[in-house]
């Protein structure tokens, strides 16, 4: 029995020595499978990864793309901005640069541009007496001393008609080159106060063109000198002064019967005296101009064609000097002329004139200014034997006069005005009549003048419209021992004016 339990012992031993020894071996193998398993999860996970990053960089690169592409669309959206806003620029410079340029222009020759301005005048106008001197319609200025037929007949010289004689044009010439410093340029300018076509039914229809002004400039803008050569508007003619009207033009209201002057070939120095400065404007002009008479007449009895006249007589020029002085809204200036005319005239064919000579002497102080919405004119002048200049209502001779007139414009809105003229011419009577009257010759005498006008006028753009009174009282007498006697004319006129 104790063998068997020593068997026992030693099996149970036996047996406890190899459990013993088989744990190890079980936990190789567990071990051994573990790492197996764990090996390729480390392989699962190692390409999962390497899939995600795969992934990553696919997104990355699709990212870039979105990046890059909405870069591009920024750059392409700021690119067609900026392209519209200089398109804007360019449009808007455009329209600024069309406004801003002036009339169309034509070319005569190369650095040569001549621009074509003027203005169509119509009048409709009635008159109670016939104008004398210088006409009807547009240019009345006096009425017509009545004739003895006229008196016994009961004719009071009252007529109505249509007048668009104003109608004027003019060409400027700009861009010709002379010198370095001195440039140049030109105007010719015409209107229709020519006369008529003919003395037909229909010459009243037709009025010829007149040459007004025909000069060249020649000027350094740096010195601020202009030299005009050419037939243009003598000194003593307030050309930047004249009075306000629709229907008086050409011929100006108080031409004859208040201020003086007319249009002569010759040459102009006009120079800025203070050149560059601020404040007042100063300049002085000197100027030459042909002479000029009526009469005498020569061996074919005319005297006022072909230069034949007193004023041609061995060229004695008119000489004449202004003083011009301008602000912002006002200006002033003072003028001096000076001729001798020889009375027997070309040749010497008048041999038994009333004097050999006389010298031709004038004088005229003018201003203007424009105080807000009021505008006022003015001149004063004096002189002696100015028939040459339209003195002494046109009437030749050594004959002193003084003359003068004044206007008052107010504006009462931007389009809408209102005028009031007065002008008057004294000469002297004694003279007047001596230098045209003779025992023989029972000639006209005109005596004084005193012109009066009132306007009202609208302007719109080019356009310009007014309606106008005007009255003048003429002394005459008729023969040198006639009685002096008065005459009175109105015109009544409605007018209209076109400036291009």
């Amino acid at each position: 029995m104790t063998l068997p339990t020593t068997a026992r012992r030693h099996g149970l031993l036996a047996l406890s020595i190899a459990c013993a020894l088989s744990l190890p071996l079980g936990a190789h193998a567990q071990s051994t499978t573990t790492k197996s398993k764990s090996t390729t999860h480390e392989q699962q996970l190692e390409q999962r990864v390497n899939q995600l990053e795969q992934e990553l960089a696919e997104l990355k690169a699709m990212i870039q793309e979105q990046k890059a592409a909405t870069t591009q669309a920024a750059q392409t959206a700021q690119q067609a901005q900026a392209t519209a806003v200089q398109a804007q620029s360019t449009a808007q410079a455009t329209s600024t640069k069309v406004e801003a340029t002036p009339p169309p222009q034509f070319s005569t020759a190369p650095g040569l541009k001549v621009a074509l301005h003027g203005f169509i005048s119509a009048t409709a106008f009635g008159q109670d007496r016939t104008f004398s001197n210088y006409g009807n319609g547009q240019n009345a200025e006096i009425p017509a001393p009545p004739t003895a037929a006229n008196k016994a007949n009961g004719y009071d010289g009252s007529l109505s008609g249509f007048d668009i004689r104003n109608t004027r044009f003019w060409l400027d010439i700009t861009g010709a080159k002379l010198t370095e410093n001195w440039t140049g340029g030109g105007r010719i300018e015409m209107d229709f106060f020519g006369g008529n076509n003919g003395t037909g039914a229909y010459a009243q229809q037709q009025p010829i063109p007149r040459l007004r002004q025909a000069y060249m400039d020649i000027t350094n803008p740096d010195w601020g000198s202009t030299i005009r050569i050419g037939q243009q508007w003598e000194l003593m003619f307030p050309l930047e002064n004249t009075a306000t009207s629709l229907t008086h033009i050409a011929f100006p209201l108080g031409y004859g019967t208040g201020f003086v002057g007319w249009r002569y070939p010759g040459v102009v120095w006009m120079q800025d005296l203070n050149h560059g400065s601020d404040g007042i404007k100063w300049r002085l002009d000197l100027g030459v101009f042909e002479g000029n008479w009526n009469g005498p007449a020569n061996e074919a009895g005319t005297s006022t064609v072909n230069y034949l006249t007193a004023g041609n007589a061995n060229f004695r020029p008119q000489v004449e000097a202004r003083l011009h002085a301008q602000g912002s809204d006002w200006l002033a200036y003072f003028t001096a002329h000076y001729s001798e005319v020889k009375l027997n005239g070309v040749g010497d064919i008048n041999p038994k004139p009333l004097r050999d000579t006389l010298n031709s002497i004038g004088y005229e102080l003018g201003a203007q200014w424009k105080p807000g919405v009021w505008t006022l004119k003015g001149l004063i002048y004096s002189g002696r034997a100015l028939g040459e200049l339209f003195g002494s209502m046109s009437q030749f001779g050594n004959i002193n006069e003084s003359g003068g007139y004044v206007q008052a414009g107010y504006n009462f809105t931007p389009k809408w005005s209102v005028n009031a003229f007065y002008g008057m011419v004294r000469p002297n009577n004694d003279q007047v009549i001596h230098w045209t009257t003779t025992s023989a010759t029972a000639g006209t005498a005109l005596l004084r003048s005193n012109q009066s006008a009132l306007s009202l006028q609208y302007a719109s753009g080019n356009y310009e419209l007014g309606v106008e009174w005007m009255y003048d009282k003429l002394r005459y007498q008729v023969g040198a021992d006639g009685p002096r006697q008065n005459t009175k004319g109105n015109q009544v006129s409605l007018s209209g004016l076109y400036k291009f």
